[in-house]
C-alpha cells in the first residue's frame, strides 16, 4: 500500500506541472474515441436487428449514423466535462457549446427522420402514370407540409440555441413587455414572408395546383415543376422556367388543365368550302382517331359550328389521357384531315366566288346628253348664258 500511495503521489507531482487545458484536451479526446468505438459497435448491432423490419426503420437507422454519432460524442463530453480541470468560466463555456451541439443534433435527427418518412411515403405514388391525379395530390401536399415542418424545426432549434445564452433570455423577457408594438412592427416588416407562408399552407390544404399540373398562366402553358415555401416554378413547354410567388395562385386567376383529371378534349377548328361532304369528313375523322395510339377512345366528333360569307366553320373534337397527348393528337388530326381533303376533295378548300351576269341581264345605261347637239356650236361672241335667256 505504501508503494502504491508513493506512486500516486509521484503521478500527482508529475501532473502538477502539466497545464490544465492539456489535461482537459486529453480527457475530451479519450471520451471522443470511446464514444466513437461504442457507437460503431452499437450501430452495427442495431442494423442487424432492424434488417428485417419495415423500409422506414431500415432507412432511418442507415441514414442517421451521423446524428447518432454526434449525439454519442456530445453525451460523452458532457459526462467528462465535470472531471476536467477547468475554471468556472471555461466550464460554463463548454456547457453552452455542448448544449448547442445537443440541440443541433436533435434538429438534424428530426430533419433526417422527416425526409426519410416523406421519401418512403411518396414511393407508392407514380407521377409518370397516365392518370396521376392522386399522385400529384399527395406529392404536392406532402412536399409543402415537409417544407413547413422543416422551417419549424429550424426555427425551434435556433430559438433553443439562443435561449442557452443568459443575455438573450433577458432580452427576450424585456421584449415581451413591448410585445404589442414589436408584433405590429414585425408583422409589417415580414408581411411578404408571412403572406407566402400562409399561402403555402393554404395551397397544401386546398390544392388549387399540384406538382406536374398543366397550367395556363400569364399566357404561358407549362407544368408545375417545383413548389417551395415562397415561390412556384413552372416548366414551360419550350423548357423555359416561369417563377411566380405562392400568393399569385391565391389572388390571381389561372387555368388548371389537370385539376380533376389529366384527360382533356382537344379542339381542331377548320374552315372549308360549302361543297365539302360533312358525313364523309366525319367518317374519316373517326377512322383517324381509331387508328391513332394517342386517342383514349372516349370522345370524337365533327360538327359544323358556324357559317361565314365564304366558308363554314367545322369543329373536330378528340380526347386523350393527358394534355401533352391531346396536343399531339390535335396536330395529327390536322395533318391527316388536310391530306385527306387535298387528295379526295380538293374543291373543299376555302375559295372566293364571283358571279358575272350576262349582257342581256345588265341594265341599260342612260345616254349622257351632249350640249353640242342640243344647243349647236357656240361662238366666242355669244356667251352661253345670253343664249339661254339669262341677261
Amino acid at each position: 500500500m505504501e508503494m502504491i500511495e508513493t506512486r500516486l503521489h509521484s503521478i500527482e507531482d508529475a501532473l502538477y506541472w502539466v497545464p490544465s487545458w492539456a489535461i482537459s484536451l486529453v480527457l475530451f479526446a479519450i471520451a471522443i474515441c470511446l464514444a466513437r468505438v461504442l457507437h460503431t459497435i452499437a450501430f452495427r448491432i442495431v442494423k442487424q436487428v432492424v434488417k428485417d423490419w419495415d423500409l422506414f426503420w431500415r432507412s432511418l437507422v442507415s441514414r442517421t449514423e451521423g446524428p447518432t454519432r454526434m449525439a454519442a460524442v456530445t453525451l460523452a463530453m458532457v459526462l467528462v466535462a465535470p472531471l476536467a480541470p477547468l475554471t468556472t468560466g471555461q466550464t460554463a463555456l463548454v456547457q453552452e457549446i455542448l448544449s448547442i451541439c445537443l440541440i443541433a443534433t436533435l434538429a438534424w435527427f428530426a430533419h433526417t427522420a422527416l425526409h426519410i418518412w416523406v421519401t418512403v411515403y411518396l414511393r407508392r405514388f407514380k407521377l409518370d402514370a397516365d392518370d396521376n391525379l392522386m399522385a400529384r395530390k399527395h406529392v404536392t401536399q406532402t412536399r409543402i407540409m415537409r417544407r413547413v415542418a422543416n422551417m419549424l424545426i429550424y426555427t425551434i432549434a435556433f430559438a433553443a440555441c439562443l435561449m442557452t445564452f443568459e443575455g438573450v433570455r433577458q432580452y427576450g423577457v424585456s421584449l415581451l413587455a413591448s410585445a404589442g408594438v414589436a408584433g405590429i412592427v414585425l408583422g409589417l416588416a415580414l408581411q411578404p414572408v408571412l403572406k407566402n407562408l400562409f399561402a403555402g399552407i393554404q395551397l397544401a390544404i386546398t390544392q388549387p395546383i399540384r406538382i406536374d399540373d398543366a397550367l395556363l398562366v400569364e399566357g404561358e402553358w407549362g407544368n408545375v415543376e417545383e413548389i417551395t415555401s415562397t415561390y412556384v416554378v413552372i416548366r414551360i413547354w419550350d423548357w423555359r422556367r416561369l417563377v411566380l410567388p405562392l400568393s399569385y395562385f391565391i389572388e390571381q386567376p389561372f387555368q388548371n388543365w389537370t385539376r380533376e383529371s389529366a384527360a382533356l378534349i382537344g379542339t381542331v377548328m377548320i374552315y372549308l368550302d360549302y361543297s365539302v361532304p360533312v358525313d364523309v369528313l366525319r367518317r374519316e375523322v373517326e377512322a383517324i382517331a381509331k387508328a391513332s395510339t394517342l386517342w383514349d377512345g372516349r370522345v370524337v366528333a365533327v360538327q359544323v359550328t358556324h357559317f361565314r360569307e365564304n366558308v363554314m366553320e367545322v369543329r373536330i373534337l378528340v380526347s386523350a389521357t393527358s394534355s401533352g397527348r391531346t396536343f399531339d393528337l390535335r396536330c395529327e388530326v390536322r395533318e391527316k384531315v388536310i391530306a385527306f381533303l387535298q387528295k379526295n376533295h380538293p374543291g373543299a378548300m376555302p375559295r372566293l366566288r364571283a358571279h358575272i351576269a350576262p349582257a342581256a341581264d345588265m341594265p341599260q345605261m342612260m345616254p349622257v346628253p351632249n350640249w353640242k347637239e342640243r344647243d349647236g356650236p357656240r361662238t366666242p361672241r355669244e356667251p352661253a348664258l345670253a343664249r339661254d335667256g339669262v341677261a
